[in-house]
């Protein structure tokens, strides 16, 4: 994260140093990682995913590359998690990390935003940070992602999908949180109220926001936070 000079506000670059030349997705090399982990970066894989599908932008190979992309996770990362030396459910998994890093090149969204300023401050996990923001991001987007989530949900043959596939999506994002003991506001991974105006504005100008399907300048995006740290998904 660096200073614009022009703006006065932090933004992340990405130098091309830093992206890797290659990826070797061998499932035996990940036999070892904690569960805690697996979770976290299963999660992050699915928000890689959703943020992908839900993009405003056009691009229907990544839509179908994000869609199938949930599906191994629904079927796969909770056997992971259970069993770390289960290699069939670790290769699905890296088969659908790939398939979210595919996918977004067609946006990611305010996850995203709101996760890289508070993973940069706190030094949270970043998996971890988007599965505890993921539902105050899905309630704020509803109205522009509601059809979307109803797809999602039939595809993934969620329960109550045929009658409400938003509220499908988001308790099954619930309960995923819950299986993992993960936290439900971002004031257990330390973040503090006298922070919400430097991470607003850092969410504001990340890259990622650009593609959220509601448009959020910083007071919207302050409103996330203060909904994320009070727990509150009304």
């Amino acid at each position: 994260m660096v200073l614009n000079e022009d703006t006065g506000r932090k933004v992340i670059v990405t130098h091309p140093d830093m992206m890797p030349g290659i990826v070797i997705a061998d499932p035996e090399l990940t036999v070892g990682l904690p569960p805690h982990i697996t979770a976290a970066t299963g999660m992050d894989a699915l928000a890689h995913c959703l943020e992908a599908y839900c993009s405003p932008f056009h691009n229907p190979l990544c839509d179908g590359v994000a869609l199938e992309g949930m599906r191994l996770i629904r079927n796969h990362l909770t056997d992971a998690v259970a069993d770390g030396t289960d290699i069939a459910a670790r290769s699905q998994m890296l088969a659908a990390a790939a398939m979210g890093s595919t996918a977004f090149q067609k946006g990611l969204g305010a996850i995203h935003a709101m996760s890289h300023p508070i993973g940069a401050t706190y030094d949270s996990h970043h998996g971890l940070t988007n599965a505890v923001v993921m539902p105050y991001v899905l309630v704020r987007n509803r109205e522009a992602i509601n059809d979307k989530l109803s797809r999602v949900s039939a595809y993934l043959g969620l329960p109550g999908a045929a009658s409400d596939g938003f509220t499908a999506f988001l308790d099954w994002a619930l309960e995923l949180r819950g299986t993992f003991t993960m936290p439900h506001t971002i004031s257990e991974l330390g973040v503090e109220e006298s922070a919400f105006d430097a991470l607003s504005e850092a969410a504001a100008a990340d890259p990622t926001a650009l593609a959220n399907p509601v448009a959020l300048d910083v007071a919207g995006f302050r409103d996330l936070f203060e909904k994320a740290f009070r727990g509150d998904l009304d």
